[in-house]
């Protein structure tokens, strides 16, 4: 007689591992979706995904059939912030519910990025070539169209021009290159530079690194190990996440598990400039 197959229960981790396991088809949407996960374990991911269905068939039902790409691109705009209401939440805009979507989706008030992944999935449903902006300070998205770059706040949904971007970038330059130049415009400029589009991986990533500085100020170990978890399946070569987590792990007294993120980050970055400080943290926690 066969014996029955043992099926484990899928983890929120497991879920959102198996959602970012290859860029191709990113499902941007779905996984940062999941953030909220860790704190509602039961969340139905696929409601927040049919809650922007939604969203989209009250978008469609003000678009001609004949709109240009200009004339989507407004219609959009229109019906996200002026009609459903999207904005900033700057009463408490360091909340983690501002990066969980069906929080976002509940209130219509979020930050940059969060709003961004809304926008550009309703935006790229309407085949509109939508991509989002890792600029300094504040998440950005941008449209081409063929009479040239619109680059938007996901805040409000103004379009930036180049004195306005010039501006925002302004603090984030180093002097000796304002004084190089300080007039930027389009092409190979410092801003045009800052303007590339931010991959879906990266911008899933940016997310998870607001939600972990919130809980870092806070200093909620449990709930910023649950975004670290995320970040080094996310991005499992970048170091500095998995030596963050050995330091958490080592917070809420997790000695085996804070050395073998530690050993691992000074295995891969051994002359890194934390390497002695953190070698003698080894050490220590070697003896518990």
């Amino acid at each position: 007689m066969p014996m029955p197959l043992n099926w484990s229960a899928q983890t929120p981790l497991s879920y959102f591992a198996s959602l970012v396991q290859s860029d191709e088809q990113f499902p941007l949407l779905e996984a940062a979706a999941s953030l909220v996960q860790d704190e509602e374990p039961t969340l139905d991911v696929q409601q927040v995904l049919d809650d922007v269905a939604r969203l989209l068939k009250r978008v469609l039902a003000r678009m001609p059939d004949d709109a240009d790409e200009l004339t989507r691109l407004a219609i959009l705009t229109q019906v996200f912030y002026r009609d459903l209401g999207f904005a900033g939440n700057p009463n408490d805009y360091y909340a983690p519910e501002n990066s969980y979507l069906n929080e976002v989706l509940r209130t219509r008030r979020g930050i940059p990025v969060s709003l961004a992944v809304i926008w550009l999935e309703l935006a790229q449903a309407l085949d509109l070539k939508a991509q989002g902006v890792s600029f300094p300070g504040h998440f950005l998205v941008k449209v081409a169209l063929q009479g040239g770059l619109v680059v938007l706040d996901p805040l409000t949904g103004e379009s930036l021009g180049l004195d306005k971007l010039s501006e925002r970038l302004s603090p984030f330059r180093d002097p000796a290159d304002q004084a190089a130049a300080p007039d930027l415009d389009e092409g190979e400029t410092p801003l045009g530079l800052y303007l590339q589009a931010c991959p879906p991986r990266d911008v899933l990533a940016r997310m998870l690194r607001n939600l972990k500085e919130i809980f870092r100020a806070q200093e909620d170990w449990p709930r910023m190990l649950q975004v670290l978890d995320r970040l080094v399946v996310l991005l499992p070569d970048t170091w500095t996440e998995r030596r963050d987590r050995g330091l958490v792990h080592a917070e809420l007294g997790h000695a085996h598990e804070a050395l073998h993120d530690l050993r691992c980050y000074l295995e891969a970055v051994p002359e890194g400039p934390d390497a002695l400080a953190l070698r003698n943290r080894v050490i220590e926690l070697s003896g518990l």
